[in-house]
C-alpha cells in the first residue's frame, strides 16, 4: 500500500528540485515507478488535437500519439476532466497499452485554465487508484504546469 508519507516525499523532492520541462517530467515518472501500484507511468503533452508522449517508465507503449477523444487519455481532454478508471475491461473506448493493465488514472495538467498535458498511470490491479491518488497527482500536475517548457 502506498502511504501519504511516500506521496509527500515525492512531492517534496519535486518541489525542491530545479528541474524543468522534459527533465522534470522524466524525474517525476521515475519517482512514480517506485510506488507499488503505479505499474506504468506516462506524461503526455497536448499538441493541437493530439496527445504526444513526452516521458514514461514501465512498459513501453505503442500509443505515443493519441487523438483527443480516444481512450482514457483522449477522453480526459475531450471531457476536460480527470479519469479514475477502476476496471479498464468495462470500457468500450479503451486503448490497451499492456494486457497486464487493469486500472488507470489520468490527471490533466493545466496552465491558466488550458489543458497542456496529462499524467497517465496504469495499474496491474483492479481498483489500484482512488481519490487520494488523484489529489497527489494533481499536486505534481500543478508543479509541472509551473515549469512546463
Amino acid at each position: 500500500m502506498i502511504t501519504q508519507t511516500d506521496k509527500a516525499r515525492i512531492v517534496d523532492e519535486i518541489r525542491a528540485s530545479n528541474l524543468k520541462g522534459r527533465a522534470l517530467e522524466q524525474r517525476i515518472v521515475e519517482l512514480l515507478s517506485e510506488l507499488s501500484t503505479y505499474s506504468s507511468n506516462f506524461i503526455y503533452r497536448l499538441e493541437g488535437d493530439t496527445l504526444v508522449l513526452d516521458a514514461f517508465t514501465g512498459e513501453a507503449t505503442e500509443h505515443t500519439r493519441i487523438p483527443v477523444g480516444r481512450g482514457v487519455c483522449g477522453t480526459a481532454v475531450a471531457e476536460n476532466a480527470n479519469q479514475l478508471i477502476e476496471d479498464v475491461s468495462k470500457l468500450e473506448n479503451y486503448l490497451c497499452c499492456s494486457l497486464k493493465t487493469k486500472s488507470e488514472i489520468v490527471v490533466l495538467i493545466r496552465r491558466d485554465g488550458e489543458i497542456i498535458g496529462q499524467i497517465d498511470i496504469d495499474g496491474h490491479e483492479i481498483g489500484a487508484f482512488d481519490k487520494s491518488d488523484e489529489a497527489f497527482l494533481e499536486e505534481l500536475a500543478a508543479i509541472l504546469a509551473d515549469r512546463w517548457e
